[in-house]
This record gives structure tokens, sequence and C-alpha cells, in this order.
């Protein structure tokens, strides 16, 4: 096959999709400065999407300067940039938060089963210290959340599998450094929403026990939870 007749495959995310149509429309004057744009229940019937994943398209708008978003009252466009090329080039093309939690929930319960056969004592003290950590009032939220990760990370590598390893931490790398996944979980902790203690109790337990089931039920609900709270919590309409 020719060499020119290749084209580069890109990964299909379909809330950029959805923020793209949204953003060409206010650009077009489609949808004028100050309107409130339809419901997060009427978008997500309209492109036939989950409603997770129209908020994370409302976030990368938000990025992008094109929307405000109003916890409670809505999503209200806002006057566009000039400068359409740095206006895209804030929204990064990379997973959304949903999606990352999705991805995990898959992957870190068959880690946790896995890590139920093959866990070491050591590992094991090393949980307890980051629940300690996660569960002391003089601990503060930078150290939970770090506290947090090495929970999850810690896990992963008592699989002894180093792929699985490779690709939680990548998970985490980019719910910590992608801008949209930021400013979502930002979001989050400032309505009040932080790690469960006892969840991750729960999921220590099943490990000392030394029950795969167990460890793979109690962190898929850990991480059911946890889409579930930030879905409700991230209501963007009354």
């Amino acid at each position: 096959m020719p060499q020119n007749a290749l084209e580069t495959v890109k990964v299909h995310r379909l809330y950029l999709d959805i923020a793209s149509q949204i953003e060409r429309q206010i650009r077009q004057g489609d949808i004028e400065p100050g309107t409130r744009l339809p419901s997060e229940r009427d978008l997500a019937v309209s492109f036939g999407v989950s409603r997770p994943t129209i908020r994370e398209a409302m976030i990368a708008l938000e990025i992008a300067e094109l929307v405000e978003i109003r916890t409670g009252s809505g999503i209200y466009a806002l006057t566009p940039s000039t400068n359409i090329a740095n206006a895209n080039a804030a929204v990064e093309d990379v997973p959304g938060p949903f999606e990352i939690l999705e991805a995990r929930l898959i992957i870190e319960a068959e880690c946790s089963a896995l890590a139920a056969a093959r866990i070491t004592d050591t590992k094991i003290a090393d949980l307890e210290r980051a629940v300690s950590i996660m569960a002391s009032g003089s601990s503060s939220d930078k150290e939970k959340e770090r506290a947090d990760q090495l929970f999850h990370c810690t896990i992963a590598e008592a699989t002894n599998n180093s792929a699985l390893l490779s690709s939680v931490k990548w998970l985490w790398d980019m719910r910590n450094r992608s801008e949209i996944s930021l400013l979502f979980h930002q979001r989050v902790r400032d309505l009040g929403v932080h790690p469960s203690v006892e969840e991750h109790k729960k999921i220590l337990s099943a490990l000392k026990a030394r029950d795969p089931g167990r460890a793979r039920n109690a962190m898929q609900t850990h991480i059911s939870n946890a889409i579930d709270q930030d879905v409700s919590v991230l209501e963007l309409e009354s």
C-alpha cells in the first residue's frame, strides 16, 4: 500500500465530538451569548448519549471558555474568543473523567481479585499505612489524595503483573494531569465529596483475608459509588 494512502487513526472521544458540535453552534451564532443551553437531560436525549458524557462535554467547553456552568442553575453560552486556535488548544484530546472511572472500575476490580491471591504482608502493611493517613484528622487533603492513589497503585503492584500496574498508573496519571479531570475532581471536592475511608477498609479486609471474590466486589462497590456520587453532586441544572 502506498505510504501516502495511509491516514492517522484517531481515538474517537464521544464527549469531544459533542463539545465540537456545540462549539460550532456558539461560534456561528446559533447559540447567542447569555443563552441557557438545554438541560443536561435534554442534551443527553438529543445526542443519544449518557448524562455523564454530556457533563464531560460541558466541562471541556468550560475550559475553552465557551460556556459557564452554574451548578444547580444550568449551562450558559459565553461570547466566544476571536482566537479560535487558542480556544481549540484549550481542550486536550484525552479520556474524560467518567471514561477514566469506568476503566478503573473494570481494571482495578480484577487487580484486587488477583492481588488477593498474591499480596504479601509487606504490601498489606503499605495499604494499612495509606488507610491510616486517609482516616487521620491531622492529614491534609493533599496527603489524603496521595494516600488514596498510593492505596490503589499498591494493589496493582501486588498483582505482580507489570502490564496491570502500568495501566493503573496511566489512568491515575490522566486523572491527575489532564485539565478536564483536574477541574472535574476539584469541582467534586469543593462540593464535599471525598474518598470513603470505610470502603477502603473493606477492600483492605478482603485482601488481608486473601479472598479474591470479596476483594473484587469491594473494589467494584467503591468505584461504582464514586461514579454515582460524582453524577449526583455535579447536577448541571435545577
